[in-house]
């Protein structure tokens, strides 16, 4: 088994990439954006009880994410393995991933950064922002904050995970092909 976490600021190309890994790989690619509208589409317990907190414009605890997460490993025993897309975001959620995995005699083998520059973000963000239908991939000044918040809160995650000589960083800029090609250099290393 196989379990990555996809890693990079928003725009790094972890969506596209994770699909791509996913075909070569056999691995099962869990978004937390997936779970939240899969758990809250279908009015789950933990759906209905992260919407409360969402209509109140307030965070979702940890907690629900992780028992959100939980339920997708669990429902998903026998995969190859894991790309966690978009978390965790925190090093307490680092820290609880790490337990939920190491409960079924499991661990994260890697973290991989796509590594891209503020300005090629922005520019991705500004020409996805023409046929996402979402509004805060239009405006630079709302990219370049969600660019700060991820650099003060979530890039933490990467020295959590290379102090365990787990995290390394690839370059994110290129084709969608030469990127895919490095991390599957990366992936067939572990695999």
């Amino acid at each position: 088994m196989v379990n990555l976490i996809l890693f990079g600021p928003p725009g790094s190309g972890k969506g596209t990439q994770a699909k791509k890994l996913v075909e070569k790989f056999d691995l099962l690619h869990i978004s937390t954006g997936d779970l939240f509208r899969y758990e809250m589409g279908n009015n789950t317990p933990l759906g209905l009880e992260a919407k409360s907190y969402i209509e109140k414009g307030e965070l979702v605890p940890d907690s629900v994410t992780i028992g959100m997460l939980r339920n997708k490993v669990e429902s998903n025993p026998n995969v190859s393995g894991y790309i966690f897309d978009g978390f965790p975001r925190t090093i307490p959620q680092s820290e609880a991933l790490d337990a939920l995995l190491a409960e079924k005699q499991n661990t994260v083998h890697r973290l991989i950064m796509l590594d891209v520059q503020d300005d090629e973000i922005v520019s991705r963000l500004l020409e996805r922002g023409k046929t996402s239908g979402r509004k805060d991939d239009l405006d630079e000044s709302i990219i370049r904050n969600r660019i700060d918040v991820y650099k003060s809160e979530t890039a933490p995650v990467f020295a959590f995970y290379d102090t365990q000589g787990k995290a390394i960083k690839i370059n994110g800029v290129g084709s969608i092909e030469d990127i895919f090609n490095r991390l599957s250099e990366e992936v067939s290393q572990l695999a």
